[in-house]
């Protein structure tokens, strides 16, 4: 793993920046020009904040070429695409035929869900939006691009770990998903949870944490420690969802030590057997 010579792997320093913690470093010394007096040590600089507007991704990436006049729709990703084990297929099938909510009537397409079909990790949100609907894959979006961030900050990535939504289809206006809507759908997602088997599952905002953990507790209440619920035989953490943590960075701080908490445990499951 390579790291900064501030002492931290290149992952905890993508964290510590999506988090907007600040992390000193030194600039490298300049040249000195020829028969000319050293310039003074220049003091050290400060790596900018993760901006709520602009991911830190889309900081380094090279400039976009201009938009046409009719974009084409972006295609659908390669692992929603992918074909997975028969159950989990079968699974998916039966849910593309779903009528068992009013859901139903709006969508374009059920998203399922993507990603490692024996992750250990499982991430949750609560239902696709628009561009999910349209596209048939969960985050993909602008909270879509901070999730990933997060992954990556934590040595993961959409095909290392699996990624699913309370409710399968769309609801209006985004709005978050009825309990009955909910209820309706999410013995689809336990069933997902039995044949994936992840050992974690990191619940992305309130209605996710309180749908999983049967409990109406507010997701500030619930983060920061590992829960479990009747209905599942392992650990869920709860945390904020990433289009919450756009409109209140002020929150990230609390996000990346529910991160940092995850990782805790993983290594622990890992080492126990669990």
């Amino acid at each position: 793993m390579s790291r900064s010579p501030s002492g931290l792997s290149t992952a905890q320093r993508d964290l510590l920046h999506l988090m907007d913690v600040r992390v000193w470093k030194r600039r490298p010394p300049e040249e000195p020009a020829a028969h000319a007096e050293p310039p003074p040590l220049a003091p050290p600089a400060i790596s900018g904040g993760f901006s709520a507007h602009a991911e830190s991704a889309e900081r380094s990436a090279p400039p976009a070429a201009a938009p046409s006049a009719s974009p084409p729709s972006p295609p659908a990703s390669p692992l929603a695409a992918a074909a997975g084990p028969p159950e989990l297929e079968a699974l998916k099938s039966t849910v593309a035929a779903c009528t068992a909510c009013p859901l139903h009537s709006g969508r374009r397409q059920t998203v399922f869900g993507v990603g490692n079909p024996n992750a250990e990790w499982m991430f949750v949100g609560e239902g696709p939006g628009e561009e999910e609907d349209r596209r048939g894959e969960p985050f993909v979006g602008r909270a879509g691009k901070l999730l990933d961030n997060m992954l990556r900050a934590m040595e993961l990535d959409r095909a290392t770990v699996y990624i699913a939504n309370i409710v399968k289809c769309r609801p209006p206006g985004n709005r978050n998903p009825s309990p009955e809507e909910a209820a309706a759908c999410i013995p689809y997602l336990h069933r997902q949870i039995e044949l994936i088997g992840p050992r974690l599952i990191v619940a992305l905002g309130a209605v996710a944490a309180q749908r999983l953990l049967d409990t109406d507790q507010p997701v500030g209440a619930l983060r920061g420690a590992l829960r479990r619920s009747a209905a599942l035989d392992r650990p869920v953490l709860a945390t904020y969802h990433p289009a919450y943590l756009l409109r209140s960075p002020g929150q990230k701080r609390k996000a990346w030590d529910d991160l940092q908490l995850a990782m805790r445990e993983m290594e622990a499951l890992r080492a126990g057997g669990g």
